[in-house]
């Protein structure tokens, strides 16, 4: 029967990508009553969109962020046979990265949820938001009844999109503020290959052959350079490669026009590897992506904007909640380049500030992910998958102490939330060094 009844909850987490699970799992560890919804049937965000995406950025400085990145990370490694792996990186300015197995970490973060007491709503929709003054009063949900009404005493948004917190009056802008946003991409893995012989030349971009491909009209233009990379199992290739540009990704048509597109393109590309580069002669297709993973859409305005200077100067905020050093990877914003721009000084890293997850006025809101308040050259860099999770574990953790204290998110003092995080075993925090 479709429920009527207004629901209440202490915690409403908008959104189950990592910075979702994140924020649950953290709040949900603290005593919290926690809501969860998900628009999707999957956990992972990305890692729904693009199977086989590995988690890079977990380790600047060759070290692991730590917090519940490193817990995820080390319940699929203890596995028999070892669920994930640290791998270098085949492409240029990325540390070691997150290799896994895509179905067994779904799995994980599940029970990760189960064991936090985290409620969690699938194919459910947050549509709209009550204000009362500067709180969110109430959020209104849909799914399969209809329309369902709940009241939280703290909302973290971790859409991806912002919806709610854009309807709540928070500032944005869209993409780059001239609304360019980073291209959206459908991947797939080649199963079969021949790795040795693919990678032989130790060059994952495969130039010559692409430029053959083009000239011929059997590849898309915008493929001068692929993105390939080894999956986590034997034999398997992670294809990153097609990327359509122009697509407006808080647009629900223009979202599953490009993933279409896409569909189209990445049947031309397997096609292509079969044909023309040496160790795929033997390989198929497998696991295409559902939807297009769409990088950027909205950035929201918080107490801080983090820009490209800060990273540049490896900047260490007192309320930095997360250590990055990954490179600012741009992926055709406005033209058919992409960039991998070392984002600071060899051996350097960054810390991402809370406060670029805390509105200005709104005094029950938090966002994390790909959301954050970032100039487009900072959030090229901090927008890995790792990087998210923390965001989410810090805005969790947030939500436990502002509530407890009864005080606006805006009050909350830095080292509260810092102390709690490094007794989480998140790294590189305060005055400690990026070190084990």
């Amino acid at each position: 029967m479709p429920q009527t009844a207004p629901i209440a909850t202490d915690v409403l987490v908008i959104g189950g990508g990592t910075a979702g699970f994140g924020a649950a799992v953290a709040a949900g560890r603290q005593g919290l009553n926690v809501c969860l919804l998900e628009a999707g049937s999957k956990v992972g965000g990305v890692m729904a969109f693009c199977p086989g995406m590995p988690w890079g950025g977990a380790y600047p400085r060759d070290t692991l962020i730590g917090g519940l990145m490193e817990e995820l990370a080390n319940r699929l490694t203890a596995m028999d046979p070892p669920a994930a792996a640290k791998q270098p990186c085949t492409l240029e300015n990325f540390g070691p990265e997150i290799k896994y197995d895509h179905d067994i970490a779904t799995l994980t973060m599940f029970e990760m949820l189960e064991e936090a007491g985290v409620t969690l709503r699938l194919n459910t929709t947050a549509t709209e938001v009550e204000m009362d003054g500067q709180r969110i009063a109430a959020v209104q949900f849909f799914d399969r009844h209809g329309a369902q009404t709940i009241h939280p005493k703290m909302v973290i948004d971790c859409s991806g999109d912002g919806d709610i917190s854009a309807k709540a009056g928070v500032p944005f802008t869209l993409g780059d503020g001239a609304g360019n946003m980073m291209g959206v991409t459908l991947t797939f893995l080649m199963e079969g290959a021949d790795c040795d012989r693919v990678f032989a030349a130790d060059d994952p971009y495969f130039p010559a052959y692409t430029a053959k491909g083009i000239a011929e009209g059997r590849l898309h233009a915008d493929l001068s350079k692929l993105y390939l990379m080894t999956g986590f199992h034997a034999n398997t290739v992670f294809c990153n490669s097609v990327v359509i540009r122009g697509v407006d990704g808080t647009d629900p048509m223009a979202v599953a026009r490009a993933t279409q597109e896409g569909r189209r393109r990445c049947l031309q590309m397997s096609q292509f590897l079969r044909s023309d580069i040496p160790g795929f002669e033997n390989a198929r297709m497998t696991s295409l992506g559902p939807t297009v993973g769409v990088r950027e859409t909205r950035k929201l305005e918080g107490q801080y904007r983090l820009t490209g200077e800060d990273l540049a100067r490896g900047a260490k905020f007192d309320d930095g909640i997360v250590c990055c050093d990954n490179p600012v990877d741009d992926v055709m914003r406005t033209s058919d380049e992409m960039t991998h721009d070392a984002s600071v000084a060899e051996g350097s890293y960054y810390r991402l500030p809370f406060r670029a997850l805390v509105p200005k006025r709104i005094e029950n809101l938090m966002f994390a992910g790909r959301i954050l308040s970032a100039d487009p050259v900072a959030f090229a860099s901090v927008r890995g998958m790792p990087q998210c999770i923390a965001m989410g574990q810090a805005c969790g953790t947030a939500a436990a102490l502002a509530l407890d204290a009864g005080i606006p998110i805006q009050d909350l003092p830095a080292g509260l939330l810092i102390t709690a995080l490094q007794a989480q075993g998140v790294r590189g925090l305060g005055d400690a060094p990026l070190s084990r």
